[in-house]
């Protein structure tokens, strides 16, 4: 197996140790080397009480959380593809697969919200390579039309604006039900979901030589142009500068100005300058998805006389120029100098009691995306030692006599440092650094907060 090459790293925390260029071990908090077969047994354990608490009744949730489940047992089946128990990991995530699609099929799409069907529509790309691998081909073709025939096309047919008359930027996703009776709000969540979703369609077809695809491929663009056309527009910071060459998304564009589409503070409630960890990692995917397709959409925008003049060399180095910045301000901004632990941003609108029980999944949606392989190359910056601190943190933090992964990971006098370090950056945080999570299901809070740890675990895992 081809493992990534490590500097050696000195400090209290997360040393990593390098002998041949693979790394064989970090130490945790209190100096104890993590090696290979121990991060292991934690994996295994991890999964383990997963499986107890995966079956919950929450739609979204469950698309994201199994999400969660299926890129953590890769990465261990790519690790120890010969080990015993984690082949029989694989085989249980069939299973479980089969009755999360008869979970998905007591639904009424028409009851379900735009967001929840680019949840669904990326799990099922997972699933089915998944599937794929492990020789269930009618299953994975099933899923496969769950993320184009349905998911897909509800978000395309029922949230996309068609409109040109947005104002100040036409176009973009609303996040709205299926049946149109709410247009919702444009929101970062649903439009990089329709974005990415869009983007991995296409590549998937590409790879597998499947007709019909440039649908995926244009809509992969419009949602590509929405999202620059507002990074342009400098003055309502959309995307809003950490550090000079740092930045992050913002979890809503806004606009008040006579006559805006971008204006709206319901659905959920939102707060100047909030900004959630789940955006940075899908946009840095469904960024490196672009600059993967570049001579296609090239070719595409060309003949059909879309955008004759599009020039693939700018373009791929306006797509390294956002990734490198939205690196950097995850590295300055989400993740704490005193204990150098990944943070969610300390903003009310993700941790308040109306959508924490939602939001409190980011800091592991970030993760699953920006340590993958393609993402991570380009991203300009070590997260190392972050990702073993946060797992350490993590395991630490558990409920030890069922391996539960809790909400909270890091202690009250570090969140309080971080918050000023956060507000120093950004100019507006929120001394918050506690989930409110009293209106959660516990299964569902269980089920939710297991997904983080498995994302993290599966992140240090991916790293080694």
């Amino acid at each position: 197996m081809n493992r990534r090459k490590f500097i050696q790293k000195t400090g209290s925390l997360g040393i990593l140790i390098v002998g041949t260029g693979t790394l064989t071990a970090f130490k945790d908090f209190d100096g104890n080397f993590i090696n290979d077969n121990e991060l292991k047994k934690r994996a295994i354990a991890a999964f383990k009480r997963f499986e107890q608490v995966w079956n919950f009744n929450d739609f979204w949730k469950r698309g994201n959380t199994f999400d969660a489940c299926l890129v953590f047992v890769d990465a261990m089946q790519e690790r120890w593809p010969d080990n015993k128990e984690v082949i029989k990991i694989q085989s249980r995530v069939v299973k479980m697969l089969e009755e999360n699609l008869r979970f998905f099929n007591t639904y009424n799409p028409g009851d379900l919200w735009a967001d929840d069907f680019g949840w669904w529509g990326l799990m099922a790309l997972n699933a089915r390579k998944h599937l794929i691998r492990t020789g269930n081909k009618e299953l994975a073709n099933n899923y496969l039309k769950l993320s184009t025939d349905l998911c897909w096309e509800y978000k395309k047919k029922t949230a996309y604006d068609h409109l040109d008359t947005a104002k100040p930027v036409p176009h973009g996703c609303r996040n709205g039900d299926a049946n149109g009776q709410h247009r919702g709000v444009k929101n970062t969540v649903t439009n990089v979901l329709l974005f990415l979703l869009s983007s991995r369609i296409y590549r998937l077809t590409v790879k597998e030589h499947m007709a019909d695809n440039d649908k995926y491929l244009d809509m992969a663009y419009r949602q590509w142009k929405w999202f620059d056309e507002w990074f342009q527009l400098n003055d309502y910071e959309y995307l809003k500068n950490t550090t000079s060459d740092g930045a992050l998304v913002q979890e809503r564009p806004m606009a008040f100005l006579e006559n805006s589409d971008y204006q709206k503070k319901i659905h959920p409630p939102w707060a100047a300058g909030w900004v959630w960890t789940g955006d940075q990692g899908m946009l840095v995917a469904a960024l490196t998805d672009m600059l993967a397709v570049k001579n296609e959409l090239a070719h595409y925008l060309v003949k059909n006389n879309i955008d004759p003049k599009f020039d693939p060399d700018s373009f791929e180095i306006r797509i390294r120029g956002l990734i490198k910045k939205l690196g950097k301000g995850v590295k300055t901004a989400l993740i704490a100098d005193v204990d150098h632990i990944i943070r969610e941003a300390p903003c009310e609108s993700s941790f308040g009691p109306n959508h924490g029980r939602d939001y409190v999944a980011g800091r592991g949606i970030m993760m699953r995306y920006l340590v993958a392989k393609e993402e991570y190359a380009l991203l300009g910056v070590d997260l190392n030692d972050a990702v073993n601190n946060t797992v350490d943190a993590i395991w630490k933090t558990r409920e030890v006599s069922t391996n539960q992964f809790q909400p909270e990971f890091t202690s009250p006098e570090n969140d309080a440092v971080y918050v000023e370090q956060f507000r120093k950056l950004w100019g507006l945080a929120d001394d918050v650094h506690k989930w409110d999570l009293k209106q959660m299901n516990e299964l569902n809070k269980h089920g939710v907060c297991q997904a983080v740890g498995l994302d993290v675990l599966g992140a240090a895992i991916r790293l080694k």
